[in-house]
């Protein structure tokens, strides 16, 4: 008896994709013009580096331009392909419909290992990438607008926002060309930890209604949880942290590129994270005890599994084997069709990527208003909110000197309450309430229709529908 093929990641996702489509009744060549992905530019350049030229192939996909501009990452890895981008650039897509951020899908990426490089040298090489790209109109912050991923950071994005500028130096809403920048250089306060805070919002809010926790045969809320998360990168690492230090759940694994780091009692997730800086692993980490085989890790027994890396790390070979009553996927695409299948049929449930991963473009969004605003959230109203919250203070001191002991005020309420919020706070409420209301739209179809089973498929039927909605608007 055959192997069943495992798709691959683009293919997986036209596979969700057709599974939401075909409950939708939508006209064929609607469904197809949605399916399929714009275009994609190739690019191949050279860079003089240690005395030689080097060559680099990069893509930018563009999958949707129902809105404008597209909005995708770069991301810099040996193994990126034409595939992969062009499946991510979809995934954008129907992520940003499904957390109503204004934007097409698109994604970009760069054929190489940045940890060969030195940083000037990845400087030279991102910056004739950008060059390559904004040349061509596919950086523009009216037209396609790119962000961090892995590989990628603050750094790079800052070099493409200059990149830019220095080859339209008239362009006043240069600064909205990339998100993902550094506060100094234009970007925004809560960037860099908001796909983890994404995710533990996603969390919270499933906490919320307790059918869909009793669904995953859970109870309760996060407190005490335990949970595995596989990838202590970027955004494994605010959600592990954000979920074990402000939510009291139990980072019991960590798993990382030389194995996994477990520790039933729980670990300090920064402790981790500054071992992993200096050792370049998780091996030796006093935090816990040290086992080389980290995708075994993925089959303990735990309350949430929290896959935060690449792609298929749950597949054909290792479904069957998953406990986890509840995974929520961090990264992009960590569970395939097949998997998906498998697991729903166990009744595991999977809190998809498109509406996981979504806190990251969420706050991307709110970057580049800032950037096309000219002004930093929180700075007309900040002041003015402290001063309307002190008439109220005022009355309750004098309240307070009154009534004398029989009533007072709990401490440390006058300093909390008149304090306006800065543009930290500002961003994580707007991402709590992205991320609140989306999770209500895709729980409503799960739970409103028979034929869906499960929150993949709600999740690319509320995002389908929108975006058929702005083609339709459009005349298709």
């Amino acid at each position: 008896m055959s192997t069943p093929r495992e798709p691959s990641f683009r293919e997986s996702v036209d596979l969700m994709f057709g599974r939401a489509a075909s409950l939708m009744g939508l006209p064929p060549g609607l469904e197809e013009k949605i399916r399929v992905c714009n275009a994609t530019y190739t690019v191949r350049f050279g860079v003089r580096l240690r005395g030689e030229i080097r060559t680099f192939t990069g893509y930018r996909s563009v999958h949707s331009e129902h809105f404008e501009p597209a909005k995708g990452g770069i991301r810099y890895a040996s193994n990126v392909n034409q595939d992969e981008v062009e499946a991510l650039a979809a995934l954008m897509t129907y992520k940003c419909a499904l957390v109503e951020a204004p934007f097409g899908g698109s994604k970009g990426g760069l054929c190489i290992d940045p940890r060969d490089y030195e940083d000037h040298e990845l400087e030279q090489i991102t910056r004739r990438f950008a060059y390559e790209l904004i040349k061509r109109d596919m950086i523009n912050p009216a037209q396609n607008v790119p962000a961090p991923d892995m590989g990628t950071g603050e750094r790079e994005m800052a070099i493409i926002a200059d990149q830019y500028a220095r080859m339209h130096t008239t362009d006043i809403n240069a600064k909205a060309c990339v998100t993902g920048k550094p506060p100094h250089a234009g970007g925004i306060q809560g960037r860099v930890e908001a796909t983890g805070r994404g995710v533990q919002y996603a969390l919270k809010e499933f906490f919320r209604h307790p059918d869909d926790v009793a669904s995953a045969r859970l109870s309760g809320t996060l407190d005490g949880k335990r949970v595995i998360v596989q990838g202590l990168g970027n955004v494994g690492y605010h959600a592990a942290k954000f979920l074990a230090e402000e939510d009291g759940s139990i980072i019991t694994h960590i798993i990382e590129r030389d194995g996994v780091l477990s520790n039933p009692k729980g670990m300090n997730v920064d402790e981790v994270r500054a071992w992993i800086g200096e050792h370049g692993g998780v091996k030796g980490c006093p935090e816990g005890t040290h086992h080389e085989d980290g995708f075994a890790a993925l089959e303990e027994d735990c309350d949430i599994l929290v896959p935060a890396a690449i792609e298929a790390v749950i597949n054909l070979g290792n479904a069957d084997r998953i406990k986890a009553p509840l995974i929520i996927e961090a990264a992009n695409g960590p569970i395939t069709a097949g998997a998906n299948d498998i697991l729903r049929d166990k009744g595991t449930v999977i809190i998809p990527d498109l509406y996981a991963n979504a806190g990251g473009v969420t706050v991307s969004y709110f970057e580049w208003v800032k950037n096309l605003s000219h002004i930093r959230f929180g700075r007309m109203q900040r002041r003015q909110e402290e001063a309307r919250h002190q008439l109220i203070v005022n009355e309750l001191e004098r309240l307070d000197e009154h009534l004398g002991d029989a009533w007072t005020m709990t401490p440390n309420f006058k300093e909390k309450y008149l304090r306006g919020a800065d543009e930290l706070e500002l961003v994580r409420s707007g991402l709590d309430d992205t991320m609140r209301t989306a999770y209500q739209s895709m729980r409503e179809v799960w739970r409103s229709r028979n034929d869906v089973d499960d929150l993949r498929t709600a999740g690319f039927m509320v995002a389908i529908d929108r975006v058929a909605s702005s083609y339709r608007a459009k005349g298709l």
